[in-house]
C-alpha cells in the first residue's frame, strides 16, 4: 500500500492547543488502576522518564524500589519535566514489599520481561480492576525471585538483534497498551 497524501492541510498545534492539566487537574483526574513497580532500576534518566509516561498515561503511581533514585534530584527532572510533581509515588526499601503491599491490597502483578509461558502484550488483558507492573533493571532484567511472586509474564514482542528494549521505553509500550485496555 502506497502512502497517499492528504488533502487536509495539517497544522502542528501549538502548546496552548493541547489542554494540558494542571498539576492539580492532574491529581484530581481519574487514573487508569495500574502501578508500575521499578525494581531497581539505576538510571536516572530512566526513571525520570518513567515519571513522565506515568503522566502521560494516567498510571495511578508508581513503586520505586531498592536502588532506584526517589525525587527530588536533579537528573530525573532532567527527563521527568515536572512529572514527579504529579505522579504519586511511594519507595520500597525491596521489590518484594512493594509486591507484598501491592498483594494485600488485592492488586495483580505482573512482570514484564521475557520468559517461559509469557503473554504478549498485544493480547494481554489486564483486569478490569487493573494490576501492577515490574519493570526491571537495566542489565538483569526482573529478577527470577520476583517472577516467582507475580501472578505472570507480560512480553513485548521483539525481532531484532538485541532482544531487549530500555526499560523507558518498554515503559511506554506498555502504559500506552494498557491506557487503551483499560479506557474502553
Amino acid at each position: 500500500m502506497q502512502y497517499k497524501e492528504s488533502p487536509l492541510i495539517m497544522r502542528k498545534l501549538k502548546n496552548e492547543e493541547l489542554e494540558r492539566k494542571s498539576v492539580s487537574e492532574f491529581k484530581n483526574a481519574k487514573k487508569i488502576p495500574v502501578v508500575f513497580v521499578l525494581d531497581n532500576v539505576r538510571s536516572l534518566n530512566n526513571i525520570g522518564s518513567v515519571f513522565r509516561t506515568a503522566d502521560c498515561f494516567l498510571i495511578k503511581s508508581i513503586y520505586l524500589c531498592g536502588i532506584t533514585a526517589k525525587p527530588p534530584h536533579r537528573e530525573i527532572q532532567k527527563t521527568a519535566l515536572g512529572a514527579t510533581e504529579s505522579v504519586l509515588w511511594k519507595y520500597f526499601k525491596t521489590t518484594e514489599e512493594a509486591i507484598l503491599s501491592l498483594k494485600s491490597e488485592k492488586v495483580q502483578v505482573f512482570a514484564l520481561e521475557q520468559a517461559t509461558n509469557s503473554v504478549d502484550l498485544s493480547v494481554f488483558q489486564p483486569p478490569s480492576e487493573g494490576c501492577a507492573l515490574v519493570l526491571g533493571h537495566e542489565v538483569n532484567g526482573v529478577s527470577q525471585e520476583i517472577i516467582n511472586q507475580c501472578k505472570g509474564c507480560i512480553e513485548i514482542t521483539q525481532l531484532g538483534t538485541k532482544h531487549s528494549l530500555n526499560v523507558s521505553v518498554a515503559a511506554g509500550i506498555a502504559g500506552w497498551s494498557l491506557f487503551h485496555k483499560l479506557n474502553k
